[in-house]
């Protein structure tokens, strides 16, 4: 399903996305005082802040009902000019001089030292992007400091510039400071507008970046003496590191080419605002020059500004392209990725984006094992000089369909087309991959792979029959498992399970065949966008299965293969014999019934949204039978790990869970409503 969309011609678009009461406080409250200060009354001749005439300007309410921000904006403005003023008229040398040691604390000293030269650039999207910068900086500074005596680190700046951790270190009026800046909407909140895309670069104020600096070395200086009183000291965290890259690369490389057609693109894409296009020009400016933090830095609030364009034009709600002066109204990612609106209706923006669009954007964004690259960027857990270029390339490459979705079609050529199709086809094709469902069939294929590798293991012949009688006493367990299986697969298969044959249950476990269609069941897509709680419950548990048979089957290849070195090395002593046999019987004892219950968790996976479908005291059924499947999974992961070797208990915990499946699958009412047949064509050709 899709919906025409009509963007509104860039000549008629809004030439600010700030309110009006925002547009005050951060264009002209700050400039209403002409009051000239000496910056020797700010800092003093070893470069320290004076802190005691900054915290004279917080205002407060004679009410007691907190900080007055109109008016503190309005008399600290006078205050960040004679700042301003003062780091333009030092040299680059001069500035390192005077406070390259008091940018120590921060970890990331050449942001702060940089800022000084976008400051002298006069250009706005610089001095924008290095407020960004300092900002997240900044944030993760202060949660290494609010570390110290504190637990639990806020996860909002604002939440952290509130805490009492860290007014018992810099001083309450301090903290009331930072918050006239960055931690309030009720202030100039510099941190929200600019990473949320709501401000423009020539609507930034300069002299709020240069008070910012200021700021930051006078904190460096009041934490410096705060540890030295009390012997403290500061710990670090480790940044965020992205993992699993490849699993995000599905971009091809961005040439020249593509670059040359996507700075055309903003000139013309309704996708863009007009006044945000030096944000857009400076990404690719970035890109080029191998500045990838900078370049996704810039990318992320002007993807959230054009998909707020889309979702207040689909939602028809205009107003919310503005910013608002509750937190709560702010359109943020966390509305437009929504399945549904404040007031309860729809959100029509998925249906204009697509699935897979929205499915890219819920793993850069959203999921939690994802990369959650604006969360990290923004609140500075991201070490920006070792910023990827793989993610800067997938950004930038989705950023470029959306330009060139919304541009006007008749002022493109055939030619720009074929260079971006490659580009465009990936998002068009595009599936989740850091979603709950995903993972389950990452993991699944994973497990699935290993299971593999126990038909290459190496089997030694026994030296011995008599260290085999204790085995021989008894019936093999691999015959009975063998019969079990087929059985349960013949219920499978009556019930409209699977679409393979009768004929084909007696083999089809143990041959290449299920390999194949547990391949193609782990890469076929699964709906995932919105999943009520019931479903990710589910999956919560078939995930956990997987990963403990995936575990099972590590630990028995690991096992096999000490074992087989030590046999032929005749170092195993004759107990050792005994339990290396015993573990060889139990890989063919166990390998049908494995493989048996990683094919149920990928046919339940595909079966997910039934769920809903069933009642209550159903569901509550089914839980309860996914989680027999795990507890056997963690006690077969114990018991085949390289400390415990305890084989016997394995065969008997397996007989004990196919009773259970089989039961479970033949007492299942509701069995009979699954239409997964359609979905696993492949099974048994």
């Amino acid at each position: 399903m899709s919906i025409f969309l009509h963007l509104m011609p860039r000549s008629t678009q809004l030439t600010t996305c700030l309110s009006p009461a925002v547009y005050k406080m951060v264009r002209l409250l700050g400039f209403e005082v002409q009051n000239n200060v000496d910056i020797i009354s700010l800092l003093d001749e070893d470069n320290r802040v004076c802190w005691d005439p900054i915290c004279e300007k917080v205002s407060y309410f004679p009410s007691g009902e907190g900080l007055d921000y109109a008016e503190s904006v309005r008399k600290l403005g006078p205050l960040c000019d004679a700042v301003h003023t003062h780091f333009l008229s030092l040299s680059n040398e001069k500035y390192q001089e005077a406070f390259h040691d008091w940018f120590q604390w921060t970890n990331n000293c050449e942001v702060f030292h940089n800022a000084l030269c976008s400051l002298e650039s006069l250009d706005g999207t610089k001095i924008s992007l290095h407020l960004m910068k300092m900002i997240s900086c900044l944030e993760h500074s202060l949660g290494d400091v609010y570390l110290i005596i504190g637990k639990d680190y806020p996860f909002l700046l604002r939440d952290l510039l509130a805490s009492n951790e860290l007014a018992k270190i810099f001083g309450q009026t301090v903290m009331d400071v930072l918050r006239i800046f960055l931690g309030s909407p009720q202030g100039l909140n510099l941190r929200n507008i600019l990473w949320h895309g709501f401000v423009s670069p020539h609507e930034i104020p300069h002299k709020y970046c240069s008070m910012l600096l200021l700021l930051t070395t006078g904190l460096g200086q009041l934490l410096q003496s705060w540890l030295s009183n009390t012997g403290m000291s500061l710990v670090r965290r480790p940044y965020f590191v992205f993992k699993n890259l490849q699993d995000m690369a599905v971009f091809p490389d961005l040439n020249e080419d593509v670059l040359s057609i996507a700075e055309s693109l903003i000139e013309k894409s309704r996708f863009v605002l007009s006044h945000m296009v030096p944000f857009w020009s400076e990404a690719i400016t970035a890109f080029r020059q191998g500045r990838y933090a900078d370049c996704s830095i810039c990318l992320l609030p002007q993807l959230e500004t054009g998909l707020r364009l889309i979702f207040t034009t689909v939602n028809e709600c205009p107003d919310r392209m503005l910013t608002a002066k509750s937190t709560s109204l702010y359109t943020t990612f966390d509305e437009i990725l929504a399945k549904l609106l404040s007031d309860g209706s729809h959100n029509l923006l998925p249906y204009n984006l697509g699935e897979s669009a929205m499915e890219f954007l819920w793993d850069i964004l959203n999921h939690q094992e994802g990369p959650r690259v604006r969360d990290h960027l923004s609140h500075g857990e991201i070490q920006l000089c070792e910023f990827p270029k793989e993610f800067a390339v997938e950004l930038l490459g989705f950023s470029i369909t959306l330009l060139h979705k919304h541009h006007e079609q008749d002022s493109y050529d055939k030619e720009c087309i074929a260079v971006l199709y490659p580009i465009i086809d990936v998002v068009g094709s595009y599936q989740s991959r850091f979603h709950p469902i995903a993972l389950v069939q990452k993991e699944v294929l994973q497990c699935c792979e290993s299971f593999q590798k126990w038909d290459l293991l190496p089997f030694p012949s026994l030296c011995n029959p008599s260290e085999n009688k204790e085995i021989q006493d008894n019936m093999d367990p691999a015959v009975t498992f063998y019969s079990e299986t087929e059985q349960i697969l013949s219920l499978l298969h009556l019930q409209g399970m699977t679409c393979f044959t009768t004929e084909d249950c007696s083999s089809w476990l143990q041959t290449d065949k299920w390999f194949v269609s547990m391949t193609e069941l782990c890469r076929r897509r699964i709906s995932n966008l919105f999943c009520p709680r019931l479903v990710l419950e589910a999956v919560g548990v078939l995930r956990k299965v997987s990963t403990q048979c995936h575990q099972v089957s590590n630990n028995i290849v690991t096992t096999s293969q000490l074992r087989y070195e030590q046999w032929q090395n005749r170092t195993l002593r004759s107990r050792q014999r005994q339990n290396y046999q015993r573990l060889l019987y139990s890989i063919r004892s166990l390998s049908p019934v494995l493989r048996l219950i990683m094919t149920i968790v990928i046919v339940d996976l595909h079966n997910i949204h039934s769920i809903s479908e069933k009642t209550h005291l159903e569901y509550q059924k089914y839980l309860k039978h996914l989680k027999s499947l795990l507890q056997y999974s963690e006690n077969m992961t114990t018991c085949t790990s390289p400390e415990k070797n305890r084989w016997d208990e394995t065969i008997q915990m397996t007989s004990r869970i196919i009773v259970k499946i089989e039961t479970f699958i033949k007492g299942n009412k509701i069995v009979t409503r699954f239409k997964i047949w359609h979905m696993i064509q492949t099974f048994g050709k």
